[in-house]
C-alpha cells in the first residue's frame, strides 16, 4: 500500500506471538470440552424491565424485543459507559460516537434521541452527559417503537438504567473494592458498600463510588472522572416502602474529532476518496491551547409503595437531574485549499484541514418529573386483567449562556499539525429550549386462555415547548402546542412450555427540532411531531434444557429529517425492514451464544432532495453480528474465558453509494479467574480487545453536512481486579 498521512501502524505486541496465543487457547479448550460445571447466562435475564410497562411480565413471555444485560456482563466487559454494554446486542451500533464525548448509539439502525430515549429506574433523563456505571445493577433495552412508555422517542429503542439496591437479606453485607488498569494506561478504583441496619433491619442502603484517571489509548485525550452515589430504602411496615437513589458525577477529558473523507482531484467528478485505514491511537486536533470537556451531573429519585391489598400497589415517584456541561473541542471542519476554495464535507488531499476552536461553556440542562401509577388485576366478563394506569408531569429545560464560541484558528498543516493560538473573536448566539409535558397511559394484558394473552396500551401526551434566542435583537420567541395519542397492541401464544410467538403494533411520536447550531438558518427551532408506526413478529423459546433461541422480524417506518441548503428539514420517510435473531447453547462448561440483525433500510418520498430516494440510508450496515464462546475450567477451579466476535457488513459513506466503508471483524479475549485469599473473594480479570489488531473505520456518520470517519481502537489490555470481604 502506497504510504499516505492515514496509513501507519504501530502494534502493542508482535501479530505472531497474538496468533500463537490464540491458537493455543483455541485448542486447549477443545481438549477440556466434556468437563462438567453449571452453566452461566450472560446477557439473557428472568427478570422483568422496569420500563415495559407491563409490570412484572418475564421477558421470555413479553410480545417485544428486548434484553438485559446484567451487573456480571457489566463487570466482565469493564463497561464504564452504556456503548460498552449495549454493542453486545446485534441490533446496536455506534451512530456519531465519539470516544471521549457521550454515547451516540443507533438501535435497528435509527439513532436515540438523547433527550427522550434514556430512563433512570423507568423515569426520563436527559443522556446528554455520560452517565457512569459503578453504581448501576443492570441496563435494559426495548427495541422498536416505545410509544407506550414514553410520550416522546425516537423508533429505535429505550434504554434504562436500572441502580444497585440495598442488599434484600437482613444479614447480607456487600463489601467489594474494584481496581482497573487499561485500556491504554487508565487506572480506576471503585468502591461499594451495602448492607441493612435498624432494630429490625427497617432501612437498606447501597453506597458507590468511584474515581478514574483518564489516559487511554488515544494520545493527548487526559482526563479524569469521579462518581459518588447512594440509594437507601425503608420498610416502613410490612405494605409500605419509601426507596431514593442519588448519584453525582463528573467527567472531564479533552476531546477527540473525527477523521474525513479526503479530497481526490484526479476524479473528474471532483468526488472525494477514503483514506487508508488508522490505529486510532492519534488525537489529531489537540493543540497546546486545546480545553477539556467537562460533564457533571446530579440525579435523584425518590419513590413511594403501596401495597393496596388484593394485588394492587400504587407507586408515587419523582426524578430530578440536573446537569452541566462545558462543550469543548479543537474541531476539524473542511478545509480550505490553496487556490482559495473551501470544501465544507472533507478534508484536503494531503490530510489538511479547517480547525476551529469549539466552546459552549455553562450549558444547563434540567429535568423533573413526577409519576403516579397503580397496577393490579382483576376479572371481567370473565377474563382475568392485568392492569396499569399511570399519570406523570415532566419537564426539559435547556438554559445556556447567551454565546457560544466557534472560532477560526487556522488550518493544520495535516494530521496533529499545530496551529497558532487565534483570537477567540468568533461567538453566536444561543437558544434556550423549554418543554413541558403531561402524561396519562393505561396498559392491559388479558388472558383469553390459560396460554394465549392479548395485550393493548394507550398514551395520551399533551407537550408545551417553546424556544427563545439569546440575541437581545431579535429574541424571536416560538411556541408550540401538542397533542397525540400513541398505542400499541400485541397477541401472544405460550405453544410450548417456555416459548411464545406474538405479533404486536405499535406508534411512536417524535419533536423534531434543528440543531443549535449558528450554521442552520433554522437553528433550534421546531419541526413538528412525527409519528414513526411498526409491526413486528416474533418467536422465543427454548428447546429442551440447553437451546434458548429468540427471532423477530420488523417493519419501521418513520418521518426523514435531513440537512438541506444549511437548514434540517423533515421529508419524506425512512423505512426499515429487518430480522433480529439469537440463540444461547449451554452444554456443561460451555457457553455459545451468537446474535445476528438484517436490516434492509431505504429512504422514500423526499420532494425537497429528490436524489435521496431510494438510496440506503448513511451510516447503518445491513448485517450485523456478535457472539461469544465461554469456558469453564474444571482443572483451574475459578477460571472461565471467553471470546467475543463482532462484525459490522459495509454501511454508505456517501448518499450516491460510491463510497463505502469495508465490512470488519474483531475479536475480543477474556479471563475470569474467581478465587478466595484467606477468607476474601477476588475475581480477577484480563481482557484483550480487537484481539489480531485489526484497523479498520469503525463508522462513517454525517453531521452538519460533513461527512466523519471513526476509526476502531486498536489491540488494548486491561486487568482488573474484585475483592469481596
Amino acid at each position: 500500500m502506497a504510504y499516505h498521512p492515514l496509513n501507519f501502524h504501530s502494534p502493542i505486541f508482535k501479530r505472531t506471538r497474538t496468533h500463537a496465543a490464540t491458537l493455543l487457547c483455541i485448542a486447549s479448550l477443545g481438549s477440556a470440552l466434556a468437563q462438567n460445571t453449571t452453566p452461566e447466562i450472560t446477557i439473557t435475564s428472568p427478570s422483568p424491565q422496569q420500563v415495559s410497562g407491563f409490570g412484572d411480565v418475564p421477558l421470555a413471555k413479553a410480545p417485544f424485543s428486548a434484553i438485559n444485560i446484567d451487573n456480571q456482563t457489566l463487570r466482565d466487559l469493564g463497561a464504564t459507559r452504556i456503548s460498552d454494554a449495549l454493542r453486545l446486542d446485534a441490533s446496536v451500533t455506534d451512530s456519531y460516537n465519539s470516544p471521549a464525548y457521550w454515547d451516540m448509539l443507533s438501535v435497528r439502525g435509527y439513532t436515540l434521541d438523547n433527550r427522550y430515549n434514556y430512563r433512570r429506574e423507568g423515569l426520563p433523563i436527559s443522556a446528554e452527559t455520560m452517565i457512569p456505571m459503578e453504581n448501576k445493577e443492570r441496563i435494559e433495552l426495548l427495541k422498536g417503537t416505545s410509544g407506550i412508555q414514553a410520550g416522546t422517542s425516537s423508533p429505535g429503542g429505550l434504554a434504562n438504567f436500572v441502580v444497585k439496591r440495598a442488599p434484600t437479606g437482613n444479614d447480607e453485607t456487600i463489601r467489594a473494592v474494584t481496581a482497573i488498569y487499561g485500556n491504554g494506561k487508565s487506572s480506576s478504583i471503585a468502591l461499594d458498600l451495602g448492607g441493612r441496619f435498624g432494630e429490625s433491619k427497617e432501612f437498606g442502603y447501597r453506597f458507590n463510588t468511584a474515581y478514574e484517571d483518564l489516559n487511554p489509548y488515544i494520545k493527548n485525550t487526559q482526563g479524569h472522572r469521579k462518581l459518588v452515589a447512594l440509594a437507601m430504602d425503608w420498610r416502613m411496615t410490612a405494605d409500605s416502602k419509601l426507596e431514593f437513589e442519588l448519584e453525582k458525577s463528573e467527567r472531564e477529558q479533552i476531546g477527540v474529532n473525527g477523521y474525513s473523507l479526503l479530497e481526490n482531484p484526479n476524479n473528474p467528478a471532483r468526488m472525494p476518496s477514503l483514506p487508508g485505514t488508522v490505529n486510532g491511537t492519534q488525537n489529531l486536533t489537540r493543540q497546546a491551547w486545546s480545553v477539556p470537556g467537562v460533564f457533571a451531573a446530579t440525579t435523584g429519585s425518590i419513590r413511594f409503595k403501596q401495597n393496596l391489598g388484593n394485588g394492587w400497589r400504587w407507586t408515587t415517584q419523582y426524578g430530578a437531574q440536573r446537569l452541566r456541561s462545558d462543550d469543548r473541542l479543537s474541531f476539524a471542519f473542511g478545509a480550505t485549499l490553496p487556490n482559495g476554495t473551501w470544501l465544507g464535507d472533507r478534508f484536503a488531499k494531503d490530510g489538511s484541514f479547517d480547525l476551529y476552536d469549539y466552546r459552549s461553556d455553562n450549558e444547563r440542562r434540567l429535568t423533573d418529573t413526577l409519576q403516579t401509577s397503580i397496577d393490579g388485576s382483576l376479572v371481567i366478563a370473565g377474563f382475568k386483567h392485568q392492569l396499569m394506569l399511570s399519570a406523570m408531569r415532566s419537564r426539559q429545560l435547556d438554559r445556556l449562556e447567551p454565546t457560544q464560541l466557534y472560532s477560526y484558528a487556522g488550518t493544520s498543516t495535516g494530521f496533529g499539525g499545530a496551529v497558532p493560538a487565534q483570537v477567540l473573536n468568533q461567538t453566536y448566539y444561543n437558544t434556550n429550549r423549554s418543554e413541558y409535558s403531561n402524561e396519562l397511559s393505561a396498559t392491559d394484558g388479558i388472558e383469553l386462555s390459560a396460554r394465549t394473552k392479548a395485550w393493548a396500551g394507550l398514551r395520551f401526551t399533551r407537550s408545551d415547548r417553546s424556544t427563545v434566542s439569546l440575541d437581545p435583537s431579535n429574541p424571536n420567541p416560538v411556541n408550540q402546542q401538542t397533542e397525540f395519542n400513541t398505542p400499541w397492541i400485541a397477541l401472544s401464544h405460550e405453544y410450548d412450555a417456555g416459548s411464545t410467538v406474538y405479533a404486536s403494533y405499535g406508534e411512536g411520536v417524535e419533536l423534531f427540532a434543528a440543531p443549535n447550531n449558528a450554521n442552520y438558518t433554522n437553528a433550534g427551532k421546531f419541526l413538528g411531531a412525527q409519528r414513526s408506526k411498526q409491526v413486528e413478529v416474533g418467536l422465543k423459546g427454548k428447546t429442551g434444557q440447553h437451546l434458548s433461541w429468540n427471532a423477530a422480524v420488523f417493519h419501521i417506518d418513520r418521518p426523514l429529517a435531513y440537512d438541506y441548503a444549511y437548514a434540517r428539514v423533515v421529508d419524506g420517510k425512512q423505512t426499515h425492514d429487518g430480522l433480529d435473531a439469537g440463540l444461547q447453547w449451554t452444554q456443561q462448561q460451555w457457553l455459545v451464544s451468537g446474535q445476528a440483525q438484517w436490516l434492509h433500510a431505504r429512504i422514500s418520498g423526499t420532494t425537497v432532495d429528490t436524489t435521496l430516494n431510494g438510496t440506503q440510508p448513511l451510516n447503518v450496515p445491513a448485517i450485523t453480528l456478535r457472539a461469544l464462546a465461554q469456558y469453564r475450567w474444571a482443572e483451574v477451579p475459578g477460571l472461565r474465558t471467553s471470546l467475543r466476535l463482532n462484525h459490522e457488513g459495509e454501511r454508505r459513506v456517501l448518499e450516491d453509494g460510491s463510497i463505502n466503508l469495508p465490512a470488519w471483524t474483531t475479536l475480543d479475549f477474556a479471563a475470569h479467574y474467581d478465587t478466595r485469599i484467606q477468607g476474601t473473594r477476588a475475581e480477577w480479570t484480563l481482557g484483550i480487545d480487537n484481539l489480531t489488531d485489526q484497523h479498520y473505520w469503525r463508522e462513517s456518520p454525517k453531521q452538519f453536512g460533513h461527512y466523519y470517519l471513526y476509526p476502531g481502537a486498536p489491540r488494548t489490555a486491561r486487568i482488573s481486579v474484585r475483592t469481596s470481604f
